[in-house]
């Protein structure tokens, strides 16, 4: 018997009957014969794994722009708590823990260098304006490889809808909406505890009082909150209580770390210059890569091109285009 049936019928008997069974996928945009051994989820998350847009990660910003500390965020950590914290949750629901990972480890793919300040200077300058959730779907649909990924159906959901107003069509991919804010908001704070942009006496104390003092504290009341209340609801959901010190801890994130600290600092110089990479490139397209489709116009393109770079290429890039070299001696 091929390990993948195995593996399928053991999702059929032990999975929640709201959880997603890899064997009733809508399937992939392009039909692929199964793999024998691993089912379709497991199949999606290894290739977003040996992606080079998911290497990439580990030189973007998560909040501190091109950090020379060793112990700070990026996006490739930051990717891989939100997979841990998705998967203890969706194992606890008895949901899809596959499914979760896969969108997890995929979510922010597409994100831009320097972090959300990136994201906002393509934002405006790119006609349509960008978002990170679309683009991360572009290159597993389109970019990678010059073909995408061919995922499945609910990861490319997953992935698209972590953020914004629509929420994924799978609980699984709903459980990632909840896990990324838990892994920001709470690696946040320590790295800018870390880094003397807060103190711990700064923290809104009532908060703590329902979520708890430190960081392992919190996360788990965040955590194990989210899995009993969903599991009374029948639905993803954190308890009123619980939802209410997340969103005042995560408001005063923007009010002291997100939004004129000493952590954004350099947003402005990174901003410009990604809209100054953006405006040379639209100049001079001889100098981008090959396109990966024909109809693609220009200004694609240039957001493809400029949305893929990390932090160190964006800076070199820069440097070399615009800043002038002394003449050899």
């Amino acid at each position: 018997m091929l390990l993948r049936v195995e593996a399928e019928k053991r999702e059929e008997a032990i999975l929640s009957p709201l959880a997603s069974l890899s064997s009733r996928t809508r399937g992939r945009q392009v039909p692929e014969e199964p793999c024998p051994i691993r089912t379709e989820y497991q199949r999606d998350r290894d290739r977003i794994i040996h992606s080079k847009a998911f290497r990439r990660l580990k030189h973007k910003t998560q909040v501190f722009i091109a950090p020379e500390g060793d112990h700070y965020r990026t996006r490739l950590t930051h990717t891989l708590e939100v997979a841990q914290i998705s998967r203890t949750i969706a194992r606890a629901l008895r949901l899809n823990e596959d499914l979760a990972e896969a969108i997890a480890l995929g979510h922010d793919l597409g994100h831009t260098p320097f972090g959300h300040s990136g994201e906002e200077a393509l934002n405006e300058v790119v006609p349509g304006g960008f978002k990170h959730n679309l683009q991360s779907l572009r290159v597993v649909e389109v970019l990678e490889g010059g073909r995408g990924l061919n995922l499945t159906w609910e990861v490319r959901d997953g992935i698209a809808h972590h953020t914004g107003p629509v929420k994924p069509q799978t609980l699984e991919g709903q459980i990632i909406c909840y896990a990324d804010r838990i892994a920001y908001i709470n690696h946040d704070i320590d790295d800018a505890l870390r880094a003397g942009i807060i103190t711990r006496e700064q923290l809104p104390v009532e908060c703590l009082k329902v979520l708890g003092d430190t960081h392992r504290q919190r996360i788990d009341t965040m955590v194990t909150d989210l899995i009993r209340y969903s599991w009374e609801q029948g639905r993803i959901a954190m308890s009123p209580a619980v939802q209410r010190a997340t969103d005042e801890l995560r408001a005063f994130l923007f009010q002291k770390v997100y939004i004129g600290s000493p952590a954004k600092t350099e947003e402005g110089k990174a901003k410009n210059l990604l809209k100054q990479l953006y405006y040379y490139y639209l100049e001079h397209p001889e100098v981008l890569p090959p396109p990966v489709h024909p109809q693609d116009d220009l200004p694609r393109r240039v957001c493809d091109y400029i949305a893929g770079m990390t932090d160190r290429f964006a800076i070199l890039q820069y440097t070399r285009i615009f800043v002038p070299t002394g003449f050899p001696s």
